[in-house]
């Protein structure tokens, strides 16, 4: 993940004390909007941030904006266009810390499929575009999809697909407080012992992505007998081949592994590697 150090503000108090509330501000960019429904979905406890701060642009809640600069922003999606490519830099520009909430905004999401479409393992959003409109001339768009990061500077990324809201809370509180947020940054796998769930690698057979994926969903899938699909991403460090090796003796040929690599993570580095060695060496 990104440290916490904005390139806007580097003081050791990240917002001016003024007497007024910090100021939140949702944006939007190539995305299916549940990160920001995950929000939403905070209730009670988004009412208590509320209480905190001025949430003074999100348009999935309210049309009522107020202008920047903003002390918080928190960034859904991709970057597709170019229009989308300006916008985010002035987003930055107005943003004292800038954070990125799910799969699209921190590994370019399963948009990024594109980026790996053209016969030669690299972008060719032709392809998809004649697939699902049907005047795919009328469309402006970048044949990459790209995470929040290769644009700009952001000070903190939030992972999943979607994300949890208890993260996004602690997220959310320990950026206004000037601390680092709590986030874990350790495999799936220690979620599944503390839930109490059969490891269904070892007890069934199946494949599971796991050994590989960060925390954060409370093994949902392996809690319910299913190997895990990794929306939540890669883990710091995680033995891509060993694992690969794994699925490999479970009876996965390299097109499967590959499937597996290249979901809501595709472009996310460990995966993108292991995905791209496997396109060389295949048979």
């Amino acid at each position: 993940m990104a440290p916490l150090v904005s390139a806007v503000s580097r003081t050791a108090d990240p917002f001016v004390r003024t007497g007024k509330r910090p100021t939140l501000a949702v944006w939007k960019f190539a995305s299916c909007d549940g990160c920001q429904l995950t929000l939403l979905d905070c209730e009670d406890e988004l009412l208590a941030v509320a209480g905190q701060v001025d949430v003074a642009y999100f348009l999935e809640a309210s049309s009522a904006t107020v202008e920047g600069p903003y002390d918080v922003s928190l960034v859904e999606g991709s970057i597709t266009t170019a229009h989308d490519a300006k916008r985010i830099r002035e987003i930055r520009e107005m943003s004292g810390k800038l954070v990125t909430i799910g799969a699209c905004a921190t590994a370019g999401g399963i948009q990024a499929l594109r980026n790996f479409a053209g016969p030669d393992g690299g972008p060719d959003v032709s392809a998809y575009a004649a697939a699902v409109y049907a005047h795919p001339e009328i469309l402006d768009t970048l044949p990459t999809s790209t995470p929040i990061s290769e644009h700009v500077f952001v000070d903190f990324e939030l992972r999943g697909c979607p994300i949890d809201k208890h993260q996004l809370l602690e997220v959310v509180s320990a950026t206004l407080a000037g601390r680092k947020p709590q986030i874990p940054n350790y495999s799936l796998c220690l979620e599944c012992k503390r839930s109490g769930a059969v490891c269904v690698m070892v007890a069934h057979g199946q494949p599971c992505l796991g050994p590989a994926t960060q925390a954060g969903c409370g093994a949902i899938c392996p809690n319910f007998s299913r190997g895990c699909y990794g929306c939540f991403g890669p883990h710091e460090g995680p033995n891509m081949p060993a694992l690969g090796d794994r699925f490999a003796e479970l009876g996965v040929d390299a097109d499967g592994w590959l499937r597996a690599l290249r979901t809501y993570n595709a472009y996310a580095g460990p995966f993108r590697k292991e995905a791209d060695h496997v396109e060389r060496t295949r048979s």
